[in-house]
């Protein structure tokens, strides 16, 4: 745990904040123009009927801030750059903008989505399908370890949209069992997860092979300098859409920390908690695969029952589990950051970081996760003497306080 934030590698956010006006101004004129229409209801947006009925039919009554500035700009077709926290509602944005542009009497793929993990693209897919529910959309998720026959199969009986993993939507294209012809929307989802996983050049072969004239919308909590390189590269005239830090407190969601001194004392911190966790459904974040197994095992060694899930464990394998989990079976999730973004139960309401996150970034899109849609949940961070700087750094970067735990964690679920 010890130099969990070394020297120099603490994030500040003025500097960050003002590195990024200089990159989006260039030769001294801005890259993008803002767009500042809001819109507080769906109603007032001029969506098709249909797609009206599949967002409330998902439960969507009233648009987040992401959705209220989003959705029509690129429902207009104009190029997007909206950058908003995970939790806030971006995917429900851009499958909302696509779903109003499509051809529906054309069963060609006139839209591609990219994602940075399997989990998050089948869970694009997931919102694509039903908010389209009532205008009949054929969506595909093409992602690594699925079998590539049946990818070819389905894109060749034809689909509207394809979401999809870098590595298998290029091969889908180079196959030209994916045909770019009819393509006319292009996005990026958590396209700062994207970049740092190294899928840059991936992602600059598949623009190669798109229609020169195509909408791109580029969605990222945070921007980088590689994300800003890429919307310079191929977007034309994009507007930004920024929901600001600020305005983004991890609201609803409470966050305490427990002070557990040593490394070693977390485990028997966790178990007197069990109790706690399993009235709800509850998400644990470790910083290593090898870290998820050891806790595993660990805590199946004392009688409670946890399920778990990391990166090197195969496709299948990871769906069950998921699939375990959402449906409430399975009640306490063992995991990395990995699968933060792809974890959308929607009845999580405690996420505890048994390792502090290495990154103030990962911090939200780990505990975004419980209080989704203004429902309530609770974040409790585990420190140790080596984390106080981190948890210092996490408070200034999000403008949040963290309290010490109480002891009536039950009836703050």
């Amino acid at each position: 745990m010890a130099g969990l934030a070394p020297e120099g590698s603490q994030f500040d956010a003025r500097q960050y904040d003002s590195k990024m006006s200089d990159l989006l101004s260039s030769d001294g004129q801005d890259f993008f123009t803002s767009y500042d229409e809001v819109y507080d209801s769906f109603d007032a947006m001029g969506l098709q009927e249909n797609l009206l009925r599949g967002i409330y039919a998902y439960g969507f009554e009233k648009p987040s801030a992401i959705q209220q500035r989003g959705i029509v700009p690129f429902c207009k077709g104009l190029d997007v750059i909206q950058q908003a926290q995970s939790g806030t509602g971006k995917t429900a944005t851009f499958c909302s903008g696509i779903l109003q542009q499509l051809d529906y009497s054309l069963t060609q793929c006139q839209a591609l989505v990219l994602a940075p993990t399997r989990e998050l693209a089948q869970q694009i897919e997931k919102v694509m399908r039903a908010l389209g529910d009532y205008q009949g959309v054929k969506v595909h998720a093409c992602v690594g370890g699925t079998s590539v026959r049946e990818d070819q199969r389905i894109l060749s009986s034809g689909v509207h949209v394809v979401v999809g993993t870098p590595g298998r939507v290029f091969d889908m294209l180079r196959r030209q069992s994916l045909q770019p012809d009819h393509i006319k929307m292009f996005v990026l989802d958590e396209a700062d997860e994207m970049l740092s996983r190294g899928f840059k050049d991936q992602i600059y072969d598949i623009f190669q092979l798109l229609p020169s004239k195509i909408q791109v919308g580029v969605f990222s909590a945070t921007m980088p300098p590689e994300a800003l390189e890429i919307t310079r590269k191929f977007m034309n005239k994009p507007v930004r859409i920024l929901v600001k830090r600020d305005e983004l407190t991890l609201e609803g969601i409470k966050q305490f920390y427990v002070n557990v001194e040593k490394e070693e004392w977390k485990l028997d911190t966790l178990c007197d908690l069990y109790e706690t966790l399993a009235i709800t459904q509850s998400v644990i974040f470790v910083n290593t695969r090898r870290k998820v197994d050891w806790l595993t095992d660990k805590m199946r060694s004392r009688d409670h029952t946890v399920s778990a899930t990391h990166g090197d464990m195969d496709q299948n394998t990871r769906d069950i589990i998921m699939r375990e989990f959402r449906s409430g079976s399975s009640r306490v999730l063992i995991t990395t950051d990995l699968l933060a973004r792809g974890i959308d139960v929607q009845q999580v309401s405690l996420v505890i970081n048994f390792d502090l996150p290495t990154q103030p970034e990962n911090y939200l899109h780990r505990i975004g996760r419980s209080g989704r849609f203004g429902r309530k949940g609770v974040a409790i961070n585990f420190v140790t003497k080596d984390d106080e700087k981190m948890l210092f750094d996490i408070q200034k970067f999000y403008n949040v306080q963290v309290e010490e735990l109480p002891s009536n964690v039950a009836e703050l679920l």
